[in-house]
């Protein structure tokens, strides 16, 4: 009896405690609901004080309020105002109709509380992408030609600027996730903008006093596919695996077993083929007179000129004294490699490093050591730019002093990668496939813009011929998301680096930019800008943005602006072969017909080829809007080809002092296919 009541009391107070849960759950959700009920009325961030709307269209605004909360918009230019009602998840949307360029005008957006946007102007929106040298600012790390006096005078209170943070996402990203506000263009907030995209504004502002707005979304170093949408890339099977890998763990599982197998087999072939030319030179024994000699610390390709596109290992030895003291305790050797180091002591293996920007700090045992000369052997790998030993610390450490390793090193090349196989295509990080494309461009498919300017291929060079299809499928793939077939889309040609070359060579980046060329024949509403002329050998990011900036200005004042200015310089058009003499003709000829050699010099950089498809240096001649080229050495062509290197020097232009684009005539497969 005791039992049943003791059990009848439990079961009630069992009853009660989950009344009182179900009791509190209850109250938490009116609670919740009245909170979502009086919910503040939001927009994204970039709706903000300053910004620029895009003329004569219907800007979409959109936000979130309280659910099935009556929306009113009311903009200074219109007497009427523009009214909505949130649907039952609290998500609105409205149309806004502008008018022709003007203002400041005010916004106000009411709905549960009221957002007031000051300052706002009609004009011209401008999208501004592509990797390092878009991303290249005024000052800061950039600096740019006469950058202090640029910074200075960067008051355009109608130039409006909006910075795009670094971001990448799996999936598409929606507006809430930028933060980002506009600035007015002032010295404060120039420095570190987009120089580009800066004096393009300029120029524009200049020409035609519309207000201009500049939304910068760049990435220094990423490749073309990072920037383009899921949906663009998924019949091209080379990024099957990597789209895969974004939304599936056993993809990318996948991924990074394969992966890992070609990083270790592609390592594997640098040893041995490194291996092959340099087993005996960690000896101590080893007789290095026949060596050259380098200063060290420092990067090769400052310390010799035919280094500077030397990519792979070079070995460098030293002999250092210890005495007897120093020799009987441990010791420690310190410097920075790039990219990676391996070091051997008197001819024992000590350790390995990675990374160009880790300081290496090796222990080395008193059992490696000798009293007296003592070898030192570093071995350096560089991937890409610049290799050697750099930076201050470079010393041994010993139990009695530090010992400078500063000065002159015997040095040998060891294996090249224009000896190896192709390096693995590893996409990391920034670089995935539709990354960007989700977090910086896709949050604003809503806002309207007048165009895109883009500067980007550089990461892409290595694959120039895939570019001839990615390239176009992109500038179709951002139309189609800004629902406009024919939005303006202008772009810069790679400009000329790496060392010049005197006789024909094959070059990828020639390749990169006639896929660009041919980008430019094959979309309408586009346009190229040729920078051969104003690059830098020695530096992929050339100071000169200005001529950059005004090259793409006059490409929007023709098509956009209507101003029908000169924008291009010749195009190829056409050849044919009379005898052994190849006639050339071309576009964009200037406003006066003819063609001229820049500088009073001889035309120069065509090369010319016959059947065998071994090009020479052709003598070339203008006659009008034609160039005649010609060659001893060919006596019937079949193909003539024009800048076709990393680093052209021809000097074609038309008479508005715009280069030719470079060009070839033929159809024979790329090195880079």
């Amino acid at each position: 009896m005791k039992q049943l009541k003791k059990d009848k009391k439990m079961r009630v107070g069992r009853i009660k405690h989950c009344m009182v849960y179900f009791l509190r759950i209850q109250l938490l959700l009116i609670y919740l609901s009245i909170l979502a009920g009086n919910a503040q009325i939001k927009v994204p961030a970039y709706f903000s004080d300053d910004m620029v709307l895009q003329q004569k269209t219907n800007v979409p605004f959109f936000g979130t309020a309280s659910p099935n909360t009556p929306i009113e918009i009311k903009v200074s230019w219109a007497p009427q105002s523009i009214k909505t009602i949130s649907d039952p998840d609290g998500n609105w949307e409205t149309p806004v109709p502008t008018p022709s360029y003007g203002g400041p005008y005010q916004i106000s957006i009411l709905g549960n509380g009221e957002i007031l946007i000051k300052n706002v102007l009609i004009g011209e929106v401008w999208l501004c992408s592509g990797q390092s040298n878009m991303e290249m600012p005024l000052g800061g790390w950039g600096k740019i030609n006469n950058y202090e006096e640029e910074i200075l005078n960067a008051d355009y209170p109608k130039i409006r600027l909006l910075q795009v943070e670094h971001k990448q996402h799996r999936a598409p990203s929606d507006a809430d996730n930028i933060s980002a506000t506009w600035q007015l263009c002032n010295p404060e907030s120039i420095a570190g903008f987009s120089a580009t995209a800066y004096f393009f504004a300029r120029k524009i502002w200049e020409e035609t006093k519309i207000p201009i707005g500049l939304i910068h979304s760049s990435w220094g170093g990423t490749v073309i596919e990072a920037w383009m949408s899921k949906q663009s890339l998924k019949n091209i099977d080379a990024f099957n695996m990597e789209l895969q890998a974004l939304t599936s763990k056993k993809a990318q599982d996948a991924l990074n077993v394969m992966n890992t197998s070609k990083m270790e087999n592609w390592d594997k072939t640098v040893e041995v083929l490194d291996g092959k030319k340099s087993h005996c030179w960690t000896k101590a024994s080893y007789n290095d007179s026949g060596w050259e000699t380098m200063a060290l610390p420092g990067y090769w390709e400052d310390m010799d000129k035919t280094l500077r596109d030397f990519n792979g290992t070079i070995w460098f030895r030293k002999s250092i004294k210890l005495t007897d003291v120093e020799a009987r305790s441990d010791i420690e050797i310190v410097f920075t490699a790039d990219d990676n180091d391996k070091l051997w002591v008197n001819g024992k293996f000590i350790g390995a490093s990675e990374g160009y920007d880790k300081i290496s700090k090796y222990r080395i045992p008193k059992q490696c050591l000798n009293v007296g000369a003592n070898s030192i052997v570093i071995r350096v790998f560089d991937g890409a730019n610049q290799g050697g030993i750099y930076g201050n610390e470079f010393f041994i450490r010993t139990s009695e002093r530090h010992i400078p390793l500063a000065g002159i090193w015997k040095c040998q090349l060891g294996v090249s990668l224009q000896d190896l196989p192709k390096k693995p295509t590893i996409y990391q990080q920034q670089n995935r496939p539709s990354v960007l494309f989700n977090a910086m461009i896709h949050p604003f498919v809503k806002f309207p813009i007048t165009g895109v300017l883009w500067y980007q291929g550089e990461s892409n060079v290595d694959r120039a011929h895939q570019y001839r299809t990615l390239f176009p499928l992109m500038i179709q793939d951002w139309r189609s998301h800004y629902s406009n077939n024919s939005l303006s889309f202008y772009f810069v040609q790679l400009a000329n680096f790496n060392e010049p070359i005197e006789k024909p060579v094959n070059s990828s980046w020639a390749e990169l930019r006639d896929a660009q060329l041919q980008t430019y024949k094959a979309l309408s509403n586009t346009g190229m800008i040729v920078t051969t002329d104003i690059g830098n050998p020695f530096d992929i990011h050339p100071k000169n943005k200005q001529e950059v900036g005004r090259r793409l200005a006059l490409i929007a004042l023709d098509k956009k602006y209507g101003k029908k200015n000169v924008f291009t310089g010749p195009i190829y058009q056409d050849f044919k072969v009379v005898k052994n003499i190849v006639e050339i003709s071309f576009e964009s000829t200037g406003t006066e017909h003819g063609l001229v050699a820049a500088h009073h010099e001889p035309l120069k950089g065509f090369s010319i080829a016959g059947e065998n498809k071994v090009f020479y240096q052709g003598k070339a001649i203008i006659k009008g809007n034609k160039v005649f080229v010609s060659s001893s050495k060919v006596l019937k062509p079949k193909a003539v080809r024009y800048n076709w290197s990393d680093n052209p020097q021809g000097n074609l232009y038309n008479r508005d002092g715009l280069p030719a684009s470079p060009f070839k005539t033929d159809q024979w497969e790329d090195i880079t296919k």
